[in-house]
């Protein structure tokens, strides 16, 4: 049984880390699951009041972050709420309609076609549309340097 505990912890770390650049993965969350499936496979015991507090923290931290850095590539690049709108559907979308690639084309275009319905003109559309995948790579370092701040937590959690 314990190896199958360390084998769910360990496969929602890499779930958790690859939802870090894609979008559809959960992500922080399964990287927080995988807490309660160590605490369901072994013991809660290690896990005092503040681990879950500045892991809660973490979590609140990423899903705001993830937002934010992303509408602040947009705006930064002069890009509307139209733009960030469609930013956003494009990364949910772009992965599958063409794989891979559409994670760093679905917010692009997503941005300028948000751009030009509300008519800004093609070569601001594009600058926007530019500051979308800024953001959008932002947001993945930034979602990559707290989530291996989780899974440190966590190790350090156990060892001491």
């Amino acid at each position: 049984m314990d190896i199958l505990g360390w084998i769910l912890v360990i496969l929602l770390f890499v779930v958790g880390m690859a939802g870090a650049v894609y979008p559809i993965l959960p992500g922080a969350l399964a990287i927080y699951g995988a807490f309660f499936v160590y605490g369901l496979f072994f013991s809660f015991s290690e896990f005092g009041v503040w681990f879950w507090l500045i892991q809660t923290l973490i979590v609140i931290v990423l899903f705001i972050a993830d937002y934010a850095v992303s509408a602040w590539g947009v705006k930064r690049f002069g890009g509307s709420r139209a733009s960030i709108i469609g930013s956003t559907i494009g990364l949910i979308f772009g992965p599958f309609v063409i794989p891979v690639l559409g994670l760093i084309i679905g917010p692009f275009a997503g941005a300028v076609i948000g751009e030009m319905i509300i008519g800004t003109s093609l070569e601001k559309s594009l600058k926007v549309g530019l500051g979308s995948v800024v953001g959008l790579f932002t947001s993945v370092v930034v979602k990559v340097i707290l989530q291996l701040a989780m899974i440190v937590l966590f190790v350090l959690w156990l060892v001491f």
